[in-house]
């Protein structure tokens, strides 16, 4: 049974990495299912924290 591929952003590099040929962990985002995932790991992360502090604006504001 092989193990199914992971990826990874390096935010320092800019690049998308394999599990095993991984950079510093402090610079990586991830673990990602494709190396499309991964390269979107950015765009990805600010639409979260986007919809997260939508999210929070709306509990402070009361609304649910």
């Amino acid at each position: 049974m092989s193990e199914t591929p992971q990826f990874f952003f390096n935010t320092r590099t800019g690049q998308v990495e394999e599990l095993t040929k991984k950079g510093q962990s402090k610079d990586l985002l991830g673990p990602y299912p494709s190396r499309e995932a991964a390269a979107r790991a950015l765009e990805t992360a600010h639409e979260r924290t986007e919809k997260w502090d939508e999210e929070d604006r709306r509990w402070n504001e009361g609304q649910k």
